[in-house]
């Protein structure tokens, strides 16, 4: 952040310089010529102090340059760098996959890493994960969101001081210098709709599950497949009046199940079901396993979380990405930023899927990939995680 904290200090200097000027014009007919000195002498210290306090402080006023990334290049040796992952639940088995790979970056690079989580997956305990990863004074903070809106504040303080800020599953987060994103939105939620089409026979009631309406990416999937089924499969329909998402699981196996048996229940008749977070289909599962329903689900998950539902025929079809890769790449964004490297179209960020990412410019940059993974009862063996 040098460039920042100079332009900062000119600023300062230059506000102190004019202030100075209007005061001396005040006290010129009054003052003798010893105390012009002293006053010139006195500001002089001022504004030396200032433009002192100045260097080591960045303002929201010059947010402008908080996008620059040549601002953000480190002058310490990399063996000093700390690089913090901050999940939405680090008890889940998606973001354990996920330290696998930041633990694995670490290794390759002698990187400091950690990777920590909200000990409840929501917003507000999310944010004083940050704020505390922010204190601690790390160099580069690489976030999941629960809820983007919820810590823009606290990603633009970490950037104001000088923190690199990487998010993952957040193509609307404003306060970021990249998202990381595995693939288009419209793209996978496409996929998953066919995925359940298929199963569906392209006909009959289906619902939808997220975790929460403020996750970003959980709701552009879902948003992506009822556009899908609207443009290709007229013969399904979305209960409740097309209303999406049809629940939401809050990031909870336990929330998930009993949301999916009240819709079950209330809707007989329904032949389908989808859920786009980890938690969401092991519980809606269980439940149609536990009332003896033909439902098909489809869903985003791990394997080996969904593996006795998948050799039971309940779940047909696993749409995912590797969490480890995605936690890979998110840490090698931020050490690219630090070490003053270009990011950017075609950008290799090592992990497989990432070695040439896609730069898309919108409400941020992101960076998507080409990690897209579909697993069934032909292939699941073949992953283990």
């Amino acid at each position: 952040m040098k460039n920042l904290k100079k332009v900062m200090a000119l600023l300062a200097v230059a506000a102190m310089t004019l202030s100075l000027a209007a005061c001396g014009q005040e006290q010129t007919t009054v003052s003798s010529d010893d105390t012009a000195a002293e006053e010139t002498t006195d500001a002089a210290e001022t504004t030396e102090e200032t433009t002192d306090a100045a260097e080591e402080t960045t303002d929201a006023a010059a947010s402008g340059d908080l996008f620059d990334l040549a601002n953000y290049k480190s002058d310490k040796d990399e063996s000093e760098w700390t690089i913090a992952v901050v999940t939405k639940d680090n008890t889940a088995a998606w973001f354990q996959r996920m330290e696998e790979g930041v633990n694995e970056f670490g290794e390759a690079t002698g990187i400091n890493v950690i990777q920590t989580g909200p000990a409840n997956a929501d917003a507000a305990s999310q944010v004083q994960v940050i704020d505390d990863m922010i204190a601690q004074g790390v160099d580069a903070l690489c976030v999941v969101p629960i809820d983007p809106g919820a810590i823009e504040a606290s990603l633009q303080n970490a950037m104001e001081q000088g923190i690199v800020v990487v998010t993952h599953e957040a193509s609307n987060q404003v306060n970021t210098l990249f998202d990381i994103e595995a693939f288009t939105a419209e793209d996978f939620g496409a996929a998953i709709m066919d995925a359940l089409a298929a199963d569906m026979g392209e006909e009959g009631k289906y619902a939808m599950m997220v975790a929460y309406t403020t996750s970003t990416t959980h709701m552009e999937y879902a948003n992506a497949q009822y556009a899908r089924q609207q443009e290709a499969y007229p013969n399904m329909e979305l209960i409740n009046d097309g209303a999406i998402p049809s629940a939401e699981s809050e990031e909870s196996i336990d929330t998930a199940y009993e949301r999916a048996k009240e819709i079950l229940n209330a809707n007989p008749d329904l032949a389908g079901f989808t859920g786009v977070a980890s938690t969401d289909c092991p519980g809606i599962a269980q439940a149609v396993e536990e009332l003896g329903l033909n439902v098909k689900v489809v869903g985003v998950g791990t394997p080996n979380e969904f593996r006795p539902y998948v050799e039971s025929g309940t779940i047909s079809t696993i749409k995912l990405w590797d969490p480890k890769d995605a936690g890979y790449a998110m840490c090698q964004t931020a050490a690219m930023i630090l070490r003053g490297e270009e990011v950017g179209e075609g950008a290799n960020l090592v992990a497989p899927g990432y070695e040439s990412v896609t730069l898309v410019e919108g409400d941020n940059r992101c960076l998507v990939g080409d990690a897209d993974i579909t697993i069934t009862i032909d292939n699941i063996d073949d992953y283990d995680f």
